[in-house]
């Protein structure tokens, strides 16, 4: 654990988010500044800089590939796009777009937290995840 890294403080449950997937090795969530409803962000609970360092990346891999799966039949679509970045935020973290195909935007202030609320809702609703 990083003292200074926000996502190691929202795994420490000091920061709050719109969790959609946990074990004891990785989360998921919303992200707060998103580029289309659904937006999340999947890490690993150790505290690592960079995806290609994470123990057991077939686990991680593994997670995010449930997740965009799942993320097809909540939204309807084949096209989930993923990416690394890893820029930002000096912790390990895959970014899952669900049908960004022409649609990034950023959410206007102060509408984003329903914004966030209400897809999770959606996402959980829709299943469960296997654990």
């Amino acid at each position: 654990m990083d003292k200074n890294c926000v996502y190691c403080k929202i795994i420490a449950g000091k920061f709050p988010c719109w969790k959609i997937y946990e074990d004891d090795k990785f989360l998921a969530f919303l992200d707060i500044f998103p580029w289309v409803e659904g937006h999340t962000l999947v890490i690993p609970k150790k505290h690592v800089r960079w995806v290609w360092d994470v123990e057991n990346s077939d686990e991680y891999f593994s997670v995010v590939s449930k997740i965009a799966n799942h993320y097809k039949k909540v939204f309807d679509t084949e096209f989930i796009m993923s990416f690394v970045y890893g820029y930002d935020v000096e912790h390990a973290h895959i970014h899952l777009l669900p049908d960004a195909r022409g649609k990034i935007f950023l959410y206007p202030k102060g509408k984003k937290d329903r914004l966030e609320e209400k897809v999770a809702e959606q996402i959980i609703k829709k299943a469960v995840f296997s654990r």
